[in-house]
Parts: structure tokens; C-alpha cells; sequence
């Protein structure tokens, strides 16, 4: 907790009158692509296997955590202390069979309880589907969640019959896309981390740019 405090009030120091001009500038909106990036960056750290890039990059990220939160501080909003003691009760509050006296079979069961809690906690009042959805996923990633959501489900034979039948158009090039979604999901397969992986791939085959260009 002291280092968290420290990078606390180095945030405050930044955005001092006699401070960082750029980083007292900022605000939470300013700040949406740098928390995206921070986060896609921690993914590719983790992809890497270094512990030490990992580590780093989710000190990037926690770095937005405190950005965001000082910014609230000065607004008067919420403090970093909100931000964590939300998120402490929320993980005790969801983890009955762990905090409480539920009992669950196994990871399902987990699941379907964090749920059905989630659920409880919003009055039970269903929520549109938009809001379920991070408009901020990528988009293989928010199609995933959405065809989830809908119940869609698919197979390698759909991703077939719609490529053949597709225009050559945006709207067309979505209807495959969104077909081999779900023929990932089909499979167990994460198609925005395959797709992922496949790109680092060809990244990597490819040659290095010449200093002298």
C-alpha cells in the first residue's frame, strides 16, 4: 500500500500548477486510448514470457489506474480508496464458497453463481444488450460476446455457405467474419487472440527496417 500511496502522490506532484503541463491537461476521456493501450501492451508482455516486461506493463497500467483516479480525487468524484474497496467487496461479495458458507461442484458452478450475483446487484433489472457489451473490445472480440449473448452458434460449414453467398462489400466481408466467429467459438478458439497470435507471427518473418530507409 505505501508504493501504491507513492504513486499517488507523484501523480499529484504531475499535475501540480508547477508540474507536468501535459499530464495536467489530461482527463478521463483524454486518457481512453492510452488505457487501451496499456492494457493491449500488457497482453503482448504476457505473450512474450518475460516477467519483467510483464511486470513493467502492468505497472504502465496501473499507472492509469492512478492517473484516473487523482484526476476524480481533484474533481471530487471518487479517491483511489473507492477504486479498491469497491473492487475487495466486490470479489468477496461474488465468492460465496470462498468468503461465505456456499458450497459449489466446480469452475461452472462458480460461473453461473458471479451471475446470478451480478444480476442481484443490478435490481435484477435486465440491462440492454449494448451496455453488456464493451463498446472498447476489438472487434472479434465484442462479435464474440455478442453472438454469446444471442445465443448464435456456428460451424465451419456456415463459414462456407456465407463466404460463397457474401457480396463483395463491407457488409459482406462482416457476414464471414462474424461466421468464423463463431465457428471459433465453435471450437473453444478465442478468435481475437488467434488472430493476434497469427499477425505477431507474421510480424516477426518479417525483415527488420533498414536503418538507412
Amino acid at each position: 500500500m505505501a508504493r501504491m500511496q507513492d504513486l499517488l502522490t507523484t501523480m499529484r506532484r504531475l499535475r501540480a500548477p508547477d508540474g507536468c503541463p501535459w499530464d495536467a491537461e489530461q482527463t478521463h476521456a483524454s486518457l481512453r486510448p492510452y488505457l487501451l493501450e496499456e492494457a493491449a501492451e500488457a497482453v503482448d508482455a504476457i505473450d512474450s514470457g518475460s516477467p519483467a516486461e510483464l511486470a513493467g506493463e502492468l505497472g504502465d497500467v496501473l499507472l492509469q489506474v492512478a492517473f484516473h483516479s487523482v484526476i476524480a480525487e481533484e474533481e471530487g468524484t471518487f479517491s483511489y480508496a473507492d477504486v479498491e474497496g469497491a473492487i475487495v467487496q466486490k470479489l468477496v461479495r461474488r465468492h460465496p464458497h470462498v468468503f461465505g458458507s456456499a458450497v459449489v461442484s466446480g469452475s461452472a458452478e462458480v460461473v453461473s453463481n458471479w451471475q446470478a450475483i451480478k444480476a442481484a446487484e443490478q435490481g435484477g433489472k435486465p440491462r440492454r444488450a449494448l451496455d453488456q457489451v464493451p463498446s472498447a473490445l476489438g472487434a472479434l472480440a465484442r462479435e464474440a460476446a455478442t453472438q454469446k449473448l444471442a445465443g448464435v452458434s456456428g460451424g465451419r460449414e456456415d463459414v462456407a455457405g456465407i463466404l460463397e453467398a457474401a457480396p463483395d462489400s463491407p457488409q459482406g466481408v462482416a457476414d464471414v467474419l462474424a461466421a468464423v466467429v463463431a465457428w471459433a467459438r465453435a471450437q473453444g478458439v478465442d478468435a481475437e487472440l488467434a488472430l493476434r497470435d497469427h499477425t505477431t507471427r507474421t510480424l516477426q518473418g518479417l525483415p527488420d527496417e533498414s536503418a538507412a530507409s
